[in-house]
């Protein structure tokens, strides 16, 4: 069809001129929201694992409703600011953009990120799947092809444009688009190849190869608008949110439990604003002076000392000398020091976006102000390096890690097993078929590839405490026959 908000909804289906007149995408926001993919998200680690911490804390779909929230405001700011330019470059939904938030970690396994690392080397080097794994490109298999609805296996079956919303790296590992982005100078965020392994394609990427003809196909209505390797303009938002939620929300977290200490922030801020440059970066003021120099790197299109100073200022000021200057205890009073923190720095950052033309290769369409962008690395540097890089968290994710290792093999060994075939999870099952469907015939390794493949699929889709209780049954240490820890 002509009209391309027809095409952004069905690509290359007929669509009659009165079906215009509702919102798809709320339907597709509906479908998501509805879908036990996003209900699992309750039990899936954010940042801290809400079983240990004896707090409440974010998880992933609390996690989730607040990018969808922030992505809203961006998306109806740039709406009411300059709509031509939106429209000029694909279009900027406020309805797309929030269902993109909703979906863009369906596909997180148990454990946060650590289990995505685990996921991918297990993947990759044990089980011969040259895709691996990723939680971006899992999210974009679950709302394409292993969530079922109806009689067929056709994911959420979402309109194009909020599928093409919800690929925050529109690439593949290894061979879409042609030439592929990890080797552009320098490389889109997240294209470049992983150090460790210079020939295993990118880092990250937004769908395995088994749903490449879904991505052209959510990609086609924005041919000519935006590069092949570049954001849509409401995916772009949804990934500035979801920046914004992480480097905010997520504060709130470590505060609430106590980890993260003004001394030591504090230490390390004021260390550098006393020495800048020259600090030594074996001392107090090292690592943020690692961060500036990374920047300058990395983020050459952005990156200046004036505001990354101005920045530091900043976050001392208000997060150090603010927030964390009285610890949290529970009272009404520290709920509302936090609930105001978080607050006026989501209004400063959301009011601060900016829709261009022009992108950086490492940015999108809708981008932070360079003062706010310069805040974002400050803050998530605070995160990073006085909560991700302790030792105390380093031993809980190493045992997760190997739990999550532990039942891939079982589950493996079990599939595998020629006398338990009838006794099979009816899911895992599933899941095998599926993925035997999508490799031709002749492919080498065929039953094998799918095997591992479905397994992965399996384990990615479980809860944090399904993981557990799953391990414990296939290692004899449950005791319960019958119990709701998971479902098989």
């Amino acid at each position: 069809m002509d009209d391309p908000r027809a095409q952004r909804l069905f690509g290359d289906s007929t669509v009659a001129p009165g079906d215009l007149a509702f919102s798809p995408f709320r339907v597709d926001r509906d479908r998501i929201v509805s879908s036990p993919f996003f209900a699992r998200l309750a039990g899936v680690t954010q940042v801290i694992s809400p079983g240990g911490a004896g707090l409440l804390v974010h998880n992933r779909l609390t996690h989730s409703l607040k990018v969808a929230q922030v992505a809203r405001a961006i998306a109806e700011r740039i709406q009411a600011g300059d709509p031509g330019l939106a429209d000029k470059l694909g279009g900027c939904d406020p309805d797309v953009v929030e269902a993109a938030a909703l979906a863009h970690d369906l596909g997180h396994p148990p454990f946060g990120h650590l289990g995505e690392r685990v996921l991918d080397r297990l993947a990759r080097q044990r089980l011969g799947l040259r895709d691996g794994f990723e939680g971006n490109a899992q999210s974009y298999r679950i709302v394409t092809s292993t969530e079922i609805r109806g009689q067929a296996t056709i994911g959420l079956n979402l309109t194009n444009a909020v599928r093409a919303a919800i690929l925050k790296y529109p690439w593949t590992r290894h061979g879409h688009p042609e030439p592929h982005p990890r080797f552009m100078d320098p490389p889109p965020r997240g294209a470049a190849a992983h150090a460790e392994d210079p020939d295993g394609g990118s880092a990250k990427f937004g769908a395995y190869s088994t749903e490449i003809n879904d991505v052209r196909a959510a990609r086609a209505p924005f041919t000519d608008r935006v590069a092949d390797w570049q954001q849509t303009v409401e995916a772009s938002v949804m990934d500035t949110a979801d920046d914004i939620a992480y480097a905010i929300h997520d504060l709130e977290d470590v505060h609430r439990v106590g980890v993260l200490q003004q001394g030591a922030v504090a230490t390390e801020l004021m260390a550098w604003q006393r020495w800048g440059a020259s600090t030594d970066l074996k001392r107090a003021g090292g690592a943020i002076e690692s961060l500036r120099r990374s920047l300058h790197r990395k983020e050459g299109w952005i990156a200046d000392d004036g505001a990354f100073a101005d920045a530091v200022e900043l976050v001392r000021a208000e997060l150090v000398d603010g927030l964390l200057a009285q610890p949290f205890d529970g009272s009404v009073q520290s709920e509302a020091r936090v609930a105001a923190f978080s607050a006026t720095w989501t209004r400063r950052l959301v009011d601060s976006v900016e829709l261009t033309e022009q992108a950086a290769i490492r940015s999108g369409h809708a981008q932070l102000a360079v003062a706010q962008w310069h805040e974002v690395q400050i803050l998530k540097f605070v995160q990073n390096t006085f909560v991700l890089a302790r030792p105390d968290l380093a031993l809980h994710q190493r045992g997760q890690g190997r739990l999550l290792a532990t039942l891939v093999e079982a589950l493996l060994a079990w599939l595998t097993d020629p006398d338990e075939e009838d006794r099979l999870p009816r899911r895992l099952r599933d899941l095998v078929e599926l993925a035997e469907a999508e490799l031709p015939e002749g492919t080498p390794e065929r039953i094998g590839r799918a095997r591992g493949r479905a397994v992965i699929d399996f384990v990615a889709g479980l809860t944090d405490s399904q993981a557990v209780g799953l391990m414990d049954a296939l290692s004899g240490r449950s005791r319960q026959l019958w119990t709701d820890t998971f479902v098989l």
